[in-house]
Protein backbone atom coordinates (compact mmCIF):
# COMPACT_ATOMS: atom_id res chain seq x y z
CA UNK A 1 0.00 0.00 0.00
CA UNK A 2 1.54 3.40 -0.62
CA UNK A 3 1.84 5.83 1.31
CA UNK A 4 -0.77 8.47 0.46
CA UNK A 5 -3.33 5.34 0.22
CA UNK A 6 -2.15 4.74 4.16
CA UNK A 7 -2.76 8.39 5.21
CA UNK A 8 -6.18 8.54 3.25
CA UNK A 9 -7.31 5.13 4.90
CA UNK A 10 -6.36 6.70 8.21
CA UNK A 11 -7.88 10.00 8.35
CA UNK A 12 -11.49 10.11 10.06
CA UNK A 13 -14.42 10.10 7.92
CA UNK A 14 -17.03 12.71 9.78
CA UNK A 15 -20.79 13.09 8.72
CA UNK A 16 -22.06 16.63 9.20
CA UNK A 17 -26.14 16.95 9.72
CA UNK A 18 -26.97 20.90 10.19
CA UNK A 19 -30.62 21.93 11.42
CA UNK A 20 -32.78 25.15 10.18
CA UNK A 21 -32.05 28.43 10.65
CA UNK A 22 -28.57 30.42 10.35
CA UNK A 23 -27.46 30.86 14.00
CA UNK A 24 -27.33 26.58 14.03
CA UNK A 25 -25.70 26.39 10.20
CA UNK A 26 -23.25 28.84 10.27
CA UNK A 27 -21.26 27.73 13.44
CA UNK A 28 -22.00 23.99 11.99
CA UNK A 29 -19.74 25.11 9.16
CA UNK A 30 -17.11 26.86 10.62
CA UNK A 31 -16.71 23.63 12.19
CA UNK A 32 -16.59 21.69 8.65
CA UNK A 33 -13.90 23.90 7.89
CA UNK A 34 -11.90 23.71 10.85
CA UNK A 35 -12.15 19.62 10.76
CA UNK A 36 -10.62 19.98 6.93
CA UNK A 37 -8.34 21.86 7.87
CA UNK A 38 -7.23 19.15 10.52
CA UNK A 39 -6.92 16.63 7.94
CA UNK A 40 -10.24 15.30 8.34
CA UNK A 41 -12.74 13.67 5.47
CA UNK A 42 -15.77 15.09 4.81
CA UNK A 43 -19.60 14.75 4.24
CA UNK A 44 -21.87 17.30 4.32
CA UNK A 45 -25.52 15.89 4.77
CA UNK A 46 -27.72 18.99 3.22
CA UNK A 47 -31.37 18.53 4.01
CA UNK A 48 -33.95 19.48 1.05
CA UNK A 49 -35.66 22.13 0.97
CA UNK A 50 -34.24 24.79 3.19
CA UNK A 51 -36.46 26.75 5.18
CA UNK A 52 -35.00 30.21 3.75
CA UNK A 53 -32.79 31.28 1.16
CA UNK A 54 -29.80 32.78 3.12
CA UNK A 55 -29.46 29.34 3.91
CA UNK A 56 -29.27 27.80 0.24
CA UNK A 57 -27.25 30.58 -0.62
CA UNK A 58 -24.67 30.00 2.74
CA UNK A 59 -24.59 26.31 1.74
CA UNK A 60 -23.44 26.66 -1.60
CA UNK A 61 -21.25 29.29 -0.97
CA UNK A 62 -19.45 26.94 1.62
CA UNK A 63 -19.09 24.09 -0.93
CA UNK A 64 -17.55 26.79 -3.42
CA UNK A 65 -14.78 27.31 -0.96
CA UNK A 66 -14.73 23.57 -0.20
CA UNK A 67 -15.14 21.57 -3.28
CA UNK A 68 -13.47 18.30 -1.73
CA UNK A 69 -16.49 17.91 0.47
CA UNK A 70 -18.82 15.31 0.05
CA UNK A 71 -22.54 16.02 -0.08
CA UNK A 72 -25.17 13.83 0.42
CA UNK A 73 -28.84 14.74 0.00
CA UNK A 74 -31.61 14.11 2.32
CA UNK A 75 -34.97 14.85 1.12
CA UNK A 76 -37.55 15.20 3.68
CA UNK A 77 -40.84 13.76 3.70
CA UNK A 78 -43.84 15.98 3.60
CA UNK A 79 -44.96 17.62 6.62
CA UNK A 80 -48.72 17.96 7.65
CA UNK A 81 -48.31 21.48 9.09
CA UNK A 82 -51.96 21.96 9.92
CA UNK A 83 -51.54 18.82 12.31
CA UNK A 84 -49.42 21.02 14.30
CA UNK A 85 -50.13 23.58 16.90
CA UNK A 86 -47.49 26.08 15.40
CA UNK A 87 -46.52 28.08 12.30
CA UNK A 88 -42.80 28.93 13.30
CA UNK A 89 -41.40 27.78 10.21
CA UNK A 90 -37.94 26.20 12.13
CA UNK A 91 -39.52 24.61 14.31
CA UNK A 92 -41.69 23.10 11.52
CA UNK A 93 -38.69 22.06 9.88
CA UNK A 94 -37.20 20.80 13.28
CA UNK A 95 -40.50 18.45 13.33
CA UNK A 96 -39.68 17.58 9.31
CA UNK A 97 -36.48 16.42 10.08
CA UNK A 98 -37.35 14.21 13.02
CA UNK A 99 -40.25 12.66 11.31
CA UNK A 100 -38.02 12.22 8.31
CA UNK A 101 -34.76 10.98 10.21
CA UNK A 102 -35.03 7.16 9.71
CA UNK A 103 -34.49 7.65 5.79
CA UNK A 104 -31.03 8.70 7.32
CA UNK A 105 -29.85 5.30 7.69
CA UNK A 106 -29.57 4.31 4.52
CA UNK A 107 -27.72 7.55 3.66
CA UNK A 108 -25.13 6.60 6.94
CA UNK A 109 -24.80 3.24 6.35
CA UNK A 110 -23.65 3.14 3.03
CA UNK A 111 -21.31 5.89 2.98
CA UNK A 112 -17.78 5.03 1.49
CA UNK A 113 -15.58 4.97 3.01
CA UNK A 114 -17.58 4.42 6.53
CA UNK A 115 -18.08 6.79 8.71
CA UNK A 116 -16.07 7.61 12.08
CA UNK A 117 -18.88 9.76 13.49
CA UNK A 118 -21.99 12.03 13.41
CA UNK A 119 -21.68 15.40 14.32
CA UNK A 120 -25.91 16.54 14.49
CA UNK A 121 -27.17 19.61 15.33
CA UNK A 122 -28.65 19.96 19.05
CA UNK A 123 -32.11 20.81 17.73
CA UNK A 124 -32.17 17.27 16.25
CA UNK A 125 -30.44 15.04 18.71
CA UNK A 126 -33.55 12.95 20.02
CA UNK A 127 -34.75 11.79 16.42
CA UNK A 128 -30.76 11.42 14.87
CA UNK A 129 -29.34 9.31 18.25
CA UNK A 130 -31.33 6.20 18.07
CA UNK A 131 -30.83 6.18 14.09
CA UNK A 132 -26.91 6.26 15.34
CA UNK A 133 -26.74 3.65 18.22
CA UNK A 134 -28.20 1.24 15.63
CA UNK A 135 -25.81 1.67 13.23
CA UNK A 136 -22.74 1.42 15.97
CA UNK A 137 -21.66 4.93 14.93
CA UNK A 138 -20.51 7.59 17.46
CA UNK A 139 -22.62 10.60 17.84
CA UNK A 140 -21.66 14.20 18.63
CA UNK A 141 -24.41 16.93 19.27
CA UNK A 142 -22.87 20.41 18.58
CA UNK A 143 -24.68 22.96 21.39
CA UNK A 144 -24.49 26.03 19.42
CA UNK A 145 -25.29 28.39 22.65
CA UNK A 146 -23.87 29.04 25.73
CA UNK A 147 -22.68 26.36 28.79
CA UNK A 148 -25.46 27.76 31.18
CA UNK A 149 -28.27 27.49 28.16
CA UNK A 150 -26.38 23.79 27.78
CA UNK A 151 -27.15 22.97 31.37
CA UNK A 152 -31.00 23.98 31.26
CA UNK A 153 -31.07 22.10 27.95
CA UNK A 154 -29.25 19.09 30.11
CA UNK A 155 -31.43 19.65 33.19
CA UNK A 156 -34.86 20.93 31.43
CA UNK A 157 -36.53 17.55 31.43
CA UNK A 158 -36.65 16.94 35.13
CA UNK A 159 -38.32 20.18 35.73
CA UNK A 160 -41.37 19.95 36.77
CA UNK A 161 -42.82 23.20 35.96
CA UNK A 162 -41.57 26.65 34.56
CA UNK A 163 -44.02 28.82 37.05
CA UNK A 164 -41.83 29.92 39.76
CA UNK A 165 -40.14 33.06 39.14
CA UNK A 166 -36.73 31.24 38.92
CA UNK A 167 -35.46 28.02 38.25
CA UNK A 168 -32.39 26.30 40.36
CA UNK A 169 -30.26 24.29 38.26
CA UNK A 170 -27.57 22.60 39.98
CA UNK A 171 -24.09 23.28 39.34
CA UNK A 172 -24.78 26.73 38.19
CA UNK A 173 -24.20 29.25 40.32
CA UNK A 174 -27.81 30.69 40.93
CA UNK A 175 -31.02 30.79 39.43
CA UNK A 176 -32.19 31.36 36.22
CA UNK A 177 -34.95 33.58 36.26
CA UNK A 178 -37.51 32.92 34.32
CA UNK A 179 -37.82 36.15 32.24
CA UNK A 180 -34.09 34.68 31.05
CA UNK A 181 -36.14 32.00 29.07
CA UNK A 182 -36.51 31.78 25.40
CA UNK A 183 -40.10 31.97 25.80
CA UNK A 184 -41.72 29.25 23.82
CA UNK A 185 -40.10 27.46 27.05
CA UNK A 186 -42.28 29.04 29.25
CA UNK A 187 -45.80 26.55 27.86
CA UNK A 188 -44.41 23.25 28.29
CA UNK A 189 -47.06 21.90 26.13
CA UNK A 190 -45.57 24.35 23.21
CA UNK A 191 -43.90 22.28 20.13
CA UNK A 192 -40.40 23.78 20.91
CA UNK A 193 -40.66 23.00 24.33
CA UNK A 194 -41.51 19.00 23.89
CA UNK A 195 -38.42 19.33 21.04
CA UNK A 196 -36.49 21.40 23.87
CA UNK A 197 -37.26 18.62 26.43
CA UNK A 198 -36.79 15.19 24.33
CA UNK A 199 -33.21 16.69 22.72
CA UNK A 200 -31.95 17.64 26.30
CA UNK A 201 -33.27 13.90 27.46
CA UNK A 202 -31.41 12.39 24.69
CA UNK A 203 -27.81 13.85 25.61
CA UNK A 204 -26.71 11.06 27.81
CA UNK A 205 -27.20 8.88 24.78
CA UNK A 206 -24.70 10.72 22.71
CA UNK A 207 -21.01 10.26 22.78
CA UNK A 208 -19.71 13.87 23.32
CA UNK A 209 -21.39 17.58 23.28
CA UNK A 210 -19.32 19.47 21.15
CA UNK A 211 -19.79 23.41 22.51
CA UNK A 212 -18.99 27.09 21.29
CA UNK A 213 -17.57 28.44 23.67
CA UNK A 214 -14.62 28.42 26.58
CA UNK A 215 -12.92 27.68 29.90
CA UNK A 216 -11.87 31.22 29.74
CA UNK A 217 -15.41 32.19 30.57
CA UNK A 218 -17.55 29.45 31.80
CA UNK A 219 -15.16 27.37 33.15
CA UNK A 220 -17.44 26.81 36.35
CA UNK A 221 -20.11 25.64 33.79
CA UNK A 222 -18.00 23.50 31.73
CA UNK A 223 -16.42 21.97 34.74
CA UNK A 224 -19.99 21.16 36.89
CA UNK A 225 -21.31 19.74 33.21
CA UNK A 226 -18.38 17.03 33.22
CA UNK A 227 -18.33 15.99 36.74
CA UNK A 228 -21.91 15.09 37.04
CA UNK A 229 -23.22 17.89 38.89
CA UNK A 230 -25.66 18.97 36.35
CA UNK A 231 -27.01 15.62 35.01
CA UNK A 232 -25.20 12.41 36.01
CA UNK A 233 -24.48 10.06 32.95
CA UNK A 234 -23.82 13.53 30.61
CA UNK A 235 -21.08 12.57 27.88
CA UNK A 236 -17.39 14.40 27.49
CA UNK A 237 -18.62 18.04 26.85
CA UNK A 238 -15.79 19.34 24.57
CA UNK A 239 -15.66 23.37 24.30
CA UNK A 240 -14.09 24.15 20.93
CA UNK A 241 -15.27 28.25 20.89
CA UNK A 242 -14.72 30.51 19.91
CA UNK A 243 -15.90 29.37 16.25
CA UNK A 244 -14.51 32.09 14.43
CA UNK A 245 -14.98 32.48 10.72
CA UNK A 246 -12.84 30.38 8.75
CA UNK A 247 -9.61 31.74 6.31
CA UNK A 248 -11.04 29.69 2.70
CA UNK A 249 -14.60 30.46 3.91
CA UNK A 250 -15.12 33.60 5.09
CA UNK A 251 -11.46 35.67 4.72
CA UNK A 252 -13.22 37.80 1.74
CA UNK A 253 -15.91 39.10 4.02
CA UNK A 254 -14.70 39.24 7.41
CA UNK A 255 -11.10 39.04 7.87
CA UNK A 256 -9.81 41.53 5.24
CA UNK A 257 -13.28 43.36 5.56
CA UNK A 258 -14.33 43.06 2.32
CA UNK A 259 -18.03 42.54 1.05
CA UNK A 260 -18.99 41.87 -2.87
CA UNK A 261 -20.30 44.81 -4.27
CA UNK A 262 -23.64 45.86 -3.08
CA UNK A 263 -25.00 48.65 -2.40
CA UNK A 264 -25.06 48.54 1.23
CA UNK A 265 -21.51 47.79 1.18
CA UNK A 266 -20.19 50.57 -1.08
CA UNK A 267 -22.39 52.89 1.05
CA UNK A 268 -20.98 51.79 4.52
CA UNK A 269 -17.68 52.50 2.72
CA UNK A 270 -18.73 56.15 2.49
CA UNK A 271 -19.36 56.89 5.36
CA UNK A 272 -17.60 58.51 8.23
CA UNK A 273 -15.37 56.04 11.24
CA UNK A 274 -18.29 54.72 14.27
CA UNK A 275 -20.99 56.92 12.34
CA UNK A 276 -23.49 54.09 11.75
CA UNK A 277 -25.99 52.80 13.80
CA UNK A 278 -26.91 49.41 12.82
CA UNK A 279 -30.44 48.00 13.59
CA UNK A 280 -30.96 44.11 13.54
CA UNK A 281 -33.23 42.00 15.06
CA UNK A 282 -31.88 38.68 13.43
CA UNK A 283 -32.84 36.88 10.91
CA UNK A 284 -36.30 34.80 12.66
CA UNK A 285 -37.90 38.15 14.08
CA UNK A 286 -40.61 39.82 11.94
CA UNK A 287 -42.04 43.19 13.08
CA UNK A 288 -45.27 44.31 12.68
CA UNK A 289 -45.65 47.59 10.75
CA UNK A 290 -46.10 49.37 13.60
CA UNK A 291 -42.98 48.69 15.21
CA UNK A 292 -41.38 49.37 12.12
CA UNK A 293 -43.43 52.76 11.47
CA UNK A 294 -42.16 53.73 15.40
CA UNK A 295 -38.73 52.67 14.72
CA UNK A 296 -37.44 54.09 11.60
CA UNK A 297 -39.37 57.45 13.19
CA UNK A 298 -37.06 57.37 16.02
CA UNK A 299 -34.10 56.33 13.82
CA UNK A 300 -34.75 59.50 11.87
CA UNK A 301 -35.28 61.49 14.60
CA UNK A 302 -31.91 60.03 16.15
CA UNK A 303 -30.14 62.08 13.68
CA UNK A 304 -27.96 59.30 13.03
CA UNK A 305 -26.91 57.50 10.10
CA UNK A 306 -28.31 54.17 9.85
CA UNK A 307 -27.64 50.68 8.31
CA UNK A 308 -31.76 48.76 9.30
CA UNK A 309 -32.25 45.11 8.57
CA UNK A 310 -35.76 44.78 8.19
CA UNK A 311 -38.33 41.84 8.04
CA UNK A 312 -41.87 41.56 7.11
CA UNK A 313 -42.24 37.86 7.64
CA UNK A 314 -40.01 35.12 9.13
CA UNK A 315 -39.21 33.38 6.15
CA UNK A 316 -37.47 35.00 3.16
CA UNK A 317 -38.89 32.90 0.86
CA UNK A 318 -42.17 34.28 2.04
CA UNK A 319 -41.20 37.72 2.03
CA UNK A 320 -41.98 39.01 -1.68
CA UNK A 321 -42.71 43.00 -0.52
CA UNK A 322 -40.37 46.03 -1.93
CA UNK A 323 -38.18 47.56 0.95
CA UNK A 324 -40.71 50.77 0.42
CA UNK A 325 -43.59 48.64 1.18
CA UNK A 326 -42.03 46.96 4.51
CA UNK A 327 -41.29 50.71 5.46
CA UNK A 328 -43.63 52.55 3.89
CA UNK A 329 -45.26 55.73 6.28
CA UNK A 330 -43.14 56.08 8.48
CA UNK A 331 -42.15 59.66 8.75
CA UNK A 332 -39.07 60.20 6.79
CA UNK A 333 -37.27 57.25 6.70
CA UNK A 334 -37.82 57.07 2.52
CA UNK A 335 -37.02 60.66 2.59
CA UNK A 336 -33.47 59.52 4.95
CA UNK A 337 -32.98 57.09 2.40
CA UNK A 338 -33.08 59.03 -0.43
CA UNK A 339 -30.67 61.61 1.12
CA UNK A 340 -28.06 59.24 1.68
CA UNK A 341 -28.68 59.35 5.45
CA UNK A 342 -29.10 55.71 5.91
CA UNK A 343 -30.01 52.17 3.94
CA UNK A 344 -32.36 49.73 4.63
CA UNK A 345 -31.89 46.29 2.99
CA UNK A 346 -34.19 42.90 3.86
CA UNK A 347 -32.26 40.38 2.71
CA UNK A 348 -30.05 38.42 5.12
CA UNK A 349 -26.37 39.93 5.83
CA UNK A 350 -22.93 39.04 7.40
CA UNK A 351 -23.31 40.21 10.44
CA UNK A 352 -19.55 39.33 11.24
CA UNK A 353 -18.41 41.72 8.35
CA UNK A 354 -21.29 44.64 8.73
CA UNK A 355 -19.98 45.06 12.75
CA UNK A 356 -16.52 44.13 11.64
CA UNK A 357 -16.76 47.78 9.70
CA UNK A 358 -15.20 51.01 10.66
CA UNK A 359 -18.02 52.83 10.07
CA UNK A 360 -20.34 50.79 12.80
CA UNK A 361 -20.19 52.63 15.58
CA UNK A 362 -23.15 51.05 17.39
CA UNK A 363 -25.77 48.03 17.86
Amino acid sequence: MSNSSEVLRLRPHIALLPSAGMGHLTPLLRLAASLVNHNCQLTLITTHPTVSLAETRLISQFLSSFPYITTNEFHLLPLNEQSIANEDPFFLQFEAISRSAHLLSPLLSTASPPLSALITDISLASAVTPITADLHLSNFVLFTGSASMLSLCAHFPFISTTTQDSILIPGLPQPLLKSMLPPPLHDRSSLFAAQFTANGRELVESNGIIINTFDGIEGNTLKALNEGEVVKGLPPVIPIGPLIPCDQFERSRVILNVAPPTPMASWLDEQEEGSVVYVNFGSRTAMSREQMRELGEGLVRSGHKFLWVVKGKKVDREDEEAVGEVVGGGQGIEEAVAEGRGVVVKEWVDQNWVLGHRAVGGL
